[in-house]
């Protein structure tokens, strides 16, 4: 039958290409593969990106204010050593912020690669960070199982206060503020509501703390809370978004500016890694926050 005979040579030629093909489309997949993995754990994670945003807050009449927020520094991870921390301090200066606001763990344990870096050599590689209002820090998971007085002593040492669960009255302009910190959500002892009990005024609040899954328990007095921990995931896939997040409200809180009930969060994505040395779609990140 010809038309059988046809389509049986169609099919062989196919066939024969296609056999052709295979090892062509093994080796794309195979160079694909080992240009994901140098962008995940070599490239991604040794860039640096200044993010600028701006926040409209109702409660605040001033003159727009600029913080810089730094979280998740982990020195000793293998992409953040003291080298990389000096750069950084001097990318956050030439911004020239109002304040500097450090949202913790500063030091890493257990990560693939990487090494310890005492909190003391931390905290005076950062006391180089200089800014009208000053530099103030809050503690992370790492540092509570670290030693959190350790860690509070090496900063304070450094002419960094540590304010967890603690308010600081701030002047700016004609205009004053708050500062409050809040303890880590996970092994800190906050309680937002008896911390407040030391703002004497009406004048805004403005809330740094390490996790926020606190969130949902910091009250409307509270303009704007600022949060890390997340590192976004570190991993972000197209369309999916980040598979795993560290936080009980998964990709609800991952990063960027959050708005609930009228409140305010944002969550900076950080500069080290944790646990596993990999950045994809979620680079290192200095924020600069503007309020008005």
């Amino acid at each position: 039958m010809p038309a059988f005979d046809n389509l049986r040579s169609v099919f062989l030629s196919m066939r024969t290409q296609w056999k052709r093909f295979i090892p062509w489309l093994a080796i794309s997949v195979v160079i694909g593969g080992m240009a994901l993995a140098g962008w995940a754990v070599w490239w991604e994670p040794r860039r640096l990106v200044v993010i600028e945003d701006t926040i409209d807050l109702p409660c605040w009449t001033g003159d727009p204010l600029l913080l810089a927020i730094v979280s998740d520094l982990h020195v000793g991870s293998p992409a953040v050593g003291l080298a990389r921390v000096d750069h950084l301090v001097g990318v956050i200066n030439a911004a020239r912020p109002d304040a500097i606001l450090l949202l913790g763990d500063f030091v890493i344990q257990g990560v693939a690669g990487g090494r310890f870096v005492p909190p003391e050599t931390i905290a005076r590689h950062l006391n180089a960070l200089k800014a009208p209002l000053g530099v103030y820090a809050v503690l992370g998971n790492h540092d509570w199982w670290l030693d959190e007085r350790r860690v509070t002593s090496a900063f304070t040492a450094e002419g960094i206060p540590v304010i967890d669960d603690a308010v600081v009255p701030l002047k700016f302009g004609s205009n004053s503020f708050w500062l409050m910190g809040i303890s880590d959500f996970w092994r800190g002892r906050q309680n937002v509501a008896r911390t407040l009990t030391g703002v004497a005024n009406a004048a805004p609040v403005i809330a740094m703390t390490h996790n926020p899954d606190v969130f949902p328990n910091v009250p409307a007095r509270v303009c704007l809370t600022l949060a890390g921990h997340t590192h976004g995931g570190q991993v972000a896939l197209p369309l999916i978004g980040a598979p795993v997040v560290p936080s009980k409200f998964g990709q609800r809180y991952a990063k960027g500016h959050i708005e609930e009930d009228g409140r305010h969060l944002y969550v900076t994505t950080g500069v080290g890694t944790s646990i596993l040395p990999v950045r994809f779609r979620v680079p290192p990140e200095v924020l600069l926050l503007r309020l008005r």
